[in-house]
């Protein structure tokens, strides 16, 4: 999340990467992937990001199905990230320092366009346009 400069107001920023309508890599598969790399354990990189081990194997049994190769090999107690997943960890960290520092050039300027609370929602839904999108 990033703090837009003397806006008090946070614009929340992030790299997903989508693929066949799965989320292949996003910040917290790759948080999973540094976790495992530093734990040598899914479970305990579940641990270390807040999610249970189940959800931690899920989330890499779905990286390593939408990639040409596995970016987790592992056994009975054990995990470690292939080259290939060493590759895209790098190759995604490299994509969202790129984009992180693109959007925080940018973010004052969204943030002066923002209210500073939402409006609260109507009770009833409210027609927004009324005749033809030639009167727009």
């Amino acid at each position: 999340m990033k703090t837009a400069r003397g806006t008090g107001t946070a614009l929340d920023v992030s790299t997903r990467l989508w693929h066949h309508g799965d989320v292949a890599m996003g910040p917290a598969k790759a948080d999973l992937l540094d976790a495992i790399a530093a734990t040598g354990s899914i479970s305990n990189a579940g641990r270390a990001t807040n999610v249970s081990a189940r959800r931690a194997a899920q989330l890499v049994d779905l990286m390593n199905r939408n990639f040409a190769k596995p970016l987790v090999h592992s056994t009975t107690g054990s995990a470690r990230l292939t080259d290939m997943g060493l590759l895209v960890l790098s190759r995604y960290r490299a994509m969202q320092a790129a984009l992180d520092a693109t959007a925080a050039r940018h973010a004052d300027g969204l943030a002066d366009l923002l209210l500073r609370s939402p409006q609260p929602a109507p009770a009833e839904p409210t027609q927004i346009c009324t005749g033809s999108a030639d009167s727009i």
